[in-house]
C-alpha cells in the first residue's frame, strides 16, 4: 500500500498531468527531482513540495506562478485542510486530522510490513562486508563494518532490492602462508615439541586447537618434511578452520553471509586473465613505468616496467599496476578481477571497507567502471575504527588473542543487540567510542536503552490494562486522540520515507537516529501523565480513550520493532 508521502506525490503527479493536458505546462518535463517531504519548520505545515521550484524554469514560467496553478487543485482534495504558496514558490500543505488517523490505522493494519517499499524493484545488489583476512578470530576492529554491512543489506531488502551478502576470503598471498607456517609450529607443539614463535608469525592461542587437529589428522608425518610438501595443505586446512571460527564469531552478532568467495579460487579459475584480456582489448592495459614519487627521490629509485591499468581515464590520480615487474599479480590486479566476477550477477556493488583503505577507492571504482562500461553502479562505504573504553579509560588488550579484543568477548559481556545498535549510532565514517559502561547505562544519553525502553513501556500497557480489567476488545475510536498525540503519528508516518532515503544513501544509521527521535517523542507523551493524570495512557474510568491511546502506543511499538528489525536488533518486551 502506498505510504502517505507516496500518495501525496502521486496527487502532485496527477495535478501536473492535468496542467499539461490543459496546456498550462509543456509535455516532457523531467519530474525526477520533485520531492514531497516534511517542511523543516513544522509550523509551516505537514508536507511540502518543491514541484514549482523544480519545474518552473523548464516550463518557461516563474515558480510562484506555477505554484499558484497547483495550489487550488490541492486545496479541493478531501484529505487536505489547507495548501499555501510560501516564499518564491514552495508549496506547504496541512492534512486533515482524519488523514493522520487513517495513517495510524494503516500502521496497525500493515504491522511488520509497514515501511517496506518496492523502491528497488528487485534490482540485484551485492553487499560485500567484513572480508577480514582469515588469520585470526573476529575482533572489535571488524565489528563496526560487519554491523554496518549487515544492516545495510537488510535496509536494501526492506526497500525492495534483491540482496546478496558476500564475504571475500583473502586466502592467497604472503599472509596466509605465514598463517600456515604458524599452524605448522602449533602442529609440532601438539606432538610434544617445545616451540618458539618467531617474530612476524601469528602468536595467538587460537591456533593451538588447529595445531592439535592437524596432529590428530596427520600424526608426525609432516614434522620434518620440507615446507614445499606441507605449506599448501596446511594453508588450506588452516584457512578452512579459521573461516569456521569467523563464521561462528559473526553468528554471535546474527550475521550470516550468502556467499564466501575465495581469492585463490578467483585466480585458479582464470578470472584474472579474463579481466585483463577484456581491458587489454579496450586498450586499457599497457606496459609502462610509474611516475617517480613526489619529493626527493630515494637513492635506489629507478623506473621499473610493469603492467598498468589506465585508471586515470576513469578519474583516478594515476595509472595502477596490475602485475609487478616479475610478472606476479598485485593485490589490485586480483581485486579488479574479483569485482568483475561480482558484477556479472549484480546491478549494483557496495563494498564496506575500513577507513584505512580510503586510498584504494578511486582505483577500484575506475576498474568497475571500465569492466562494466559504467552499467553497474559501485559504492564504497568507509567505516572508521572503534575506540574501546571502560568508564572513559582505554580497554586493555586480550592476552588470549595476542593483540586485540575479541568480538566474542564483547558480545558475551554486553549482548548482541547492544553491540549492533551502538555501532549504528554514528555515521559510519565518523569516529566512535564504545564505552562498556555507557552502552549498558539506563539513561536518555544511551540510545540503545532509550529506544528499547520506549518499546518496553508500550508493551507494559497491555499487561497493566489486563490487571486493571480494562476492556481493550472493542475497536478504538481514533477520533479521541488529541493534537499532541496526532503529532506523534506524524513522526511515525515518516518511517517509510526514512527507509527509502536511508536505502538510497546507503546509510543505515539514519534508522537509528529516527528511532531515537520517535522514542523521545513517545517518552515525552508518556511523561505528561506525571503532571496531569487525565493524560495518562491508561484511564480505567475512560475505556474508550484508553483504547485509542493503546492503539497509538501499539503503532509506535510496531514502528520501533520494524526499525530494530532493519538494524538486526530484537525489541525488548520489558527492561531488566
Amino acid at each position: 500500500m502506498p505510504t502517505l508521502y507516496a500518495s501525496f506525490a502521486a496527487r502532485i503527479g496527477a495535478i501536473l498531468d492535468e496542467l499539461q493536458a490543459a496546456g498550462a505546462i509543456p509535455a516532457g518535463l523531467d519530474r525526477r527531482n520533485v520531492a514531497v517531504e516534511p517542511p523543516r519548520d513544522p509550523a509551516h505545515g505537514d508536507l511540502a513540495t518543491n514541484a514549482a521550484m523544480v519545474l518552473a524554469k523548464p516550463a518557461g514560467t516563474n515558480p510562484r506562478a506555477l505554484a499558484e496553478l497547483i495550489v487550488p487543485k490541492l486545496a479541493v482534495l478531501p484529505e487536505i485542510a489547507s495548501a499555501d504558496v510560501a516564499g518564491p514558490g514552495f508549496i506547504n500543505v496541512r492534512l486533515t486530522d482524519a488523514s493522520w488517523r487513517n495513517e495510524l490505522a494503516t500502521i496497525l493494519s500493515e504491522g511488520a510490513d509497514y515501511g517496506r517499499s518496492q523502491l528497488g524493484s528487485g534490482r540485484r545488489v551485492n553487499v560485500e562486508y567484513v572480508s577480514a583476512n582469515p588469520t585470526g578470530p573476529m575482533h572489535m576492529g571488524h565489528c563496526r563494518g560487519a554491523v554496518v554491512g549487515d544492516a545495510l543489506a537488510a535496509l536494501l531488502e526492506h526497500a525492495g532490492f534483491t540482496v546478496t551478502r558476500e564475504y571475500y576470503v583473502n586466502d592467497a598471498g604472503a599472509q596466509v602462508q605465514t598463517l600456515a607456517r604458524s599452524a605448522h609450529l602449533r602442529y609440532r607443539e601438539a606432538l610434544g615439541e617445545t616451540i618458539e614463535i618467531p617474530e612476524g608469525f601469528y602468536p595467538g592461542d587460537y591456533l593451538i586447537p588447529i595445531g592439535q587437529a592437524l596432529a590428530a589428522e596427520f600424526g608426525p608425518h609432516y614434522v620434518a618434511k620440507p615446507e614445499s610438501e606441507w605449506l599448501d595443505l596446511f594453508r588450506e586446512k588452516t584457512v578452512a578452520a579459521m573461516m569456521d571460527m569467523i563464521r561462528a564469531d559473526l553468528a554471535l552478532l546474527g550475521i550470516h553471509h550468502d556467499l564466501f568467495s575465495s581469492e585463490a579460487a578467483v585466480q585458479k579459475a582464470g578470472r584474472v586473465d579474463a579481466a585483463f584480456a577484456r581491458l587489454e582489448k579496450d586498450g586499457l592495459i599497457y606496459k609502462g613505468a610509474l611516475e617517480p614519487p613526489k619529493g626527493e627521490l630515494p637513492d635506489d629509485w629507478e623506473p621499473t616496467e610493469m603492467t598498468l591499468f589506465r585508471a586515470t581515464q576513469f578519474g583516478d590520480d594515476s595509472d595502477r599496476p596490475v602485475r609487478k615487474s616479475d610478472g606476479g599479480l598485485t593485490y589490485f590486479g586480483t581485486d579488479l578481477a574479483y569485482h568483475a566476477q561480482k558484477a556479472e550477477s549484480a546491478d549494483m556493488l557496495i563494498d564496506i571497507w575500513g577507513a584505512d583503505h580510503a586510498g584504494t577507492v578511486k582505483r577500484i571504482k575506475a576498474a568497475v567502471q571500465a569492466l562494466t562500461g559504467g552499467k553497474v553502479e559501485f559504492d564504497v562505504k568507509l567505516v572508521q575504527m572503534v575506540r574501546l573504553l571502560r568508564g572513559g579509560e582505554p580497554v586493555k588488550m586480550s592476552k588470549r588473542s595476542g593483540s586485540f579484543v575479541t568480538l566474542a568477548d564483547v558480545v558475551s559481556e554486553v549482548g548482541k543487540d547492544v553491540v549492533r545498535f551502538t555501532m549504528l549510532t554514528r555515521k559510519a565514517d565518523a569516529q566512535m567510542d564504545f564505552d562498556f559502561a555507557k552502552v549498558v547505562e539506563a539513561s536518555k544519553d544511551n540510545p540503545v536503552f532509550y529506544v528499547q525502553y520506549a518499546h518496553a513501556r508500550g508493551r507494559s500497557l497491555h499487561r497493566r490494562a489486563a490487571e486493571a480489567r480494562i476492556d481493550t476488545g472493542p475497536a478504538a475510536d481514533l477520533a479521541l486522540l488529541d493534537a499532541e498525540e496526532l503529532t506523534l503519528v506524524k513522526l511515525a508516518a515518516q518511517f517509510p520515507r526514512i527507509i527509502e532515503s536511508a536505502a538510497v544513501a546507503h546509510e543505515p544509521h539514519r534508522v537509528a537516529f529516527y528511532l531515537y527521535d520517535l522514542a523521545a517523542m513517545f517518552h515525552a507523551l508518556w511523561n505528561r501523565g506525571n503532571d496531569d493524570p487525565a493524560r495518562r495512557f491508561l484511564l480505567p474510568d475512560r475505556p474508550e480513550l484508553t483504547r485509542a491511546r493503546l492503539a497509538l502506543s501499539d503503532a509506535i511499538g510496531q514502528i520501533i520493532r520494524n526499525g530494530l528489525d532493519v538494524m538486526g536488533v530484537a525489541a525488548a518486551e520489558e527492561m531488566q
